[in-house]
């Protein structure tokens, strides 16, 4: 049972050094998204924030989703990543921020 529990250890062990850079670029994937899909719903497609909220709703919770309404930008923040979106136009939609 040892040896089983041991080979599947180093298994997970060398799937997760071959996917390590993936693996990294995770946690700011999360508030990445939240941000420019939530200011697509609310600012393109023009649906209510209760709405929005439960669209870009992830197992993985969020710290922080945030609507400025006056200059239609989004800050959203997970895993210990921020990320804001805003509103470019009517034929632009919206885009993350660096």
């Amino acid at each position: 049972m040892k040896q089983v529990l041991l080979l599947v250890l180093l298994g997970l062990s060398y799937w997760a050094w071959q996917e390590r850079h993936a693996l990294a670029d995770f946690p700011g994937i999360l508030s990445a998204y939240s941000a420019k899909e939530y200011c697509s719903c609310r600012f393109v497609m023009g649906f209510e924030q209760a709405y929005c909220q439960g669209y870009v709703k992830q197992w993985l919770p969020l710290r922080l989703l945030e609507e400025d309404s006056q200059q239609r930008r989004v800050s959203a923040e997970g895993l210990g990543r921020s990320n804001q979106a805003a509103w470019q136009g009517p034929r632009e939609g919206c885009r993350l921020l660096p």
